[in-house]
């Protein structure tokens, strides 16, 4: 197995599977009564409007939309989204005086990350006719976010979560996990946090499964802090996301994008929630009644093991590999396969539990990133449904026949002095699906992910303004030791540092983006 580093073109819908699809045109209005704007206000803001709101990277590389441009998404996320407290000073969740608000939610994490790199983004979710609620979808529409397809349900309220610095565990696959109490879920310790492990990875590079532009620099690390005990306390049960279903999300707006990203966050919600799911990634998606193929977004899924969140009888290994072979582009940590099903050795074990995607990205925690694509799905993915008459890889894994033979790109993890890991996983995603959108080679896709992660790493909460499309480009180009020297501080990107750490001069020792000797 080599390491793929060939340019690769501009992603078109060709109509075969495998290409990231054009924008389709959706329909004339994707939004349902209970959606309307509130009393009072205008419509929500399509894509393009986030700088109206003054954040200011809602529009970064990335022209006004008008006319029927607006309403045409390069990626649509589904997924809860909540009010989160963060405490004003350490401690335990006893111990704290008073939180700060702020908004966390992996898929609108995604959503806000990707419209600040300049795609046209939608998320679809629910919130409650609340405070809470008018903050998320204002929040994240600030981001340049289309929220138009999220409902307000009156009887169901907002969820909100209070944690503490730390992150969460990860239980084994072997231990069941606790019901969690009426009204919420709490856990407790420490988890590696969407595949960016503290303090490092037990798992090295696949043997001979280096990228070859990076030289085989494995020992680049991220320097994250050492973990702490930590609490996180819930309060979704019974939210209004809870309650999304088939019968109440819109279809064709979910569709709609040239990429849809879900995660396995909302399959841990309810079953109403699982179904969706199955319905959104089976095998008949964008298909009509004659079984001529139609616009098919291509499918991104990340695992996103929450713990807390499955009740006890829930089987979240089952399920969330079900829902990982019917995608075409998958994040997995190594630390979530060994917690759902048992797996060890590495990546390449990993890929033996997951064939069927067509892109499988396994993140190592601080020692990097291992992507297995097959050949005819660099694109981006293979669609896993061929086209009428075909069996797909699904059909053809049940049959004895064995999947396309993968490249396989590891690109080794950036050194970051962490603020905090929360949302490192998200911004990856992010990152990874917007170079894939713009027909960028695996390791700059790769590349790309680390640096959107490295953004949010140096600050406090979970969003956090990504490095320009020029900067991005320009650090992801670099040869195997630049890569390996590149040392990230808090405002790298050009935004204001945290208060105590290194200042955001262009040059000198304090500079938030050093060179150092290549280990």
């Amino acid at each position: 197995m080599t390491a793929s580093t060939a340019a690769v073109p501009d992603p078109v819908d060709t109509g075969e599977p495998g290409t990231v699809p054009s924008r389709p045109a959706p329909p004339a209005d994707h939004r349902r009564p209970e959606q309307g704007p509130r009393a009072g206000q205008g419509a929500r803001p399509g894509p393009g409007s986030g700088a109206a709101q003054g954040h200011p990277r809602a529009t970064a590389g990335r022209p006004a939309a008008t006319g029927a441009d607006a309403d045409r998404f390069d990626v649509v996320t589904l997924g809860e989204s909540m009010v989160t407290f963060l405490p004003s000073r350490p401690g335990r969740l006893a111990d704290v005086p008073s939180f700060e608000r702020a908004i966390g939610g992996a898929e609108s994490n995604v959503a806000c990350g990707l419209a600040a790199a300049g795609h046209r983004v939608a998320w679809v979710s629910r919130v409650g006719a609340d405070g809470f609620g008018e903050y998320l979808v204002d929040t994240i529409g600030s981001y340049g976010v289309d929220t138009r397809a999220v409902q307000r349900d009156p009887q169901r309220p907002t969820g909100i979560y209070f944690r503490t610095a730390g992150e969460r565990v990860l239980q084994p696959a072997q231990e069941p996990a606790q019901e969690p109490a009426e009204g919420s879920a709490q856990e407790s310790a420490r988890e590696p946090v969407d595949g960016y492990a503290a303090g490092g990875a037990s798992d090295a590079a696949p043997g001979g499964a280096t990228d070859a532009a990076a030289g085989g620099a494995t020992d680049a690390s991220a320097v994250l802090p050492a973990a702490a005990a930590s609490e996180v306390v819930y309060y979704r049960a019974g939210s209004a996301a809870s309650a999304m279903s088939c019968a109440n999300m819109p279809a064709d707006v979910l569709r709609s994008g040239r990429v849809l990203h879900l995660t396995g966050i909302t399959a841990a919600l309810s079953p109403d929630c699982r179904a969706l799911l199955r319905d959104l990634t089976g095998r008949d998606v964008g298909r009509d009644t004659d079984r001529d193929r139609v616009h098919r977004p291509l499918l991104s899924f990340d695992v996103n093991h929450r713990v807390g969140l499955w009740r006890a009888g829930d089987d979240p290994g089952d399920v969330l590999r079900d829902l990982a072979r019917r995608c075409d582009v998958v994040f997995v940590g190594d630390d979530e396969a060994h917690a759902l099903w048992g797996v060890t050795g590495g990546p390449d074990a990993v890929r033996a539990a997951l064939p069927e995607p067509g892109v499988l990205v396994v993140k190592q925690g601080s020692t990097g990133v291992t992507v297995f694509h097959h050949p005819e799905g660099a694109e981006g993915a293979k669609d896993t449904q061929d086209t009428e008459g075909a069996k797909s890889t699904q059909d053809t894994e049940g049959a004895g026949v064995p999947p396309p033979p993968d490249t396989v790109t590891f690109v080794p993890a950036l050194r970051v002095d962490v603020v905090a890991p929360v949302g490192a996983g998200d911004a990856f995603a992010a990152g990874f699906l917007s170079a894939t959108l713009r027909g960028l080679p695996v390791r700059d896709r790769v590349r790309h992910g680390h640096l959107t992660a490295a953004a949010v790493l140096t600050v406090p909460g979970d969003l956090a303004a990504p490095p320009t499309r020029a900067q991005a480009d320009r650090l992801a180009a670099l040869d195997a030791a630049g890569w390996a020297a590149l040392h990230l501080a808090p405002g790298w990107t050009g935004t204001p540092p945290v208060p105590g750490t290194a200042s955001a001069g262009p040059e000198g020792p304090d500079s938030p983006v050093r060179e150092v000797d290549a280990p």
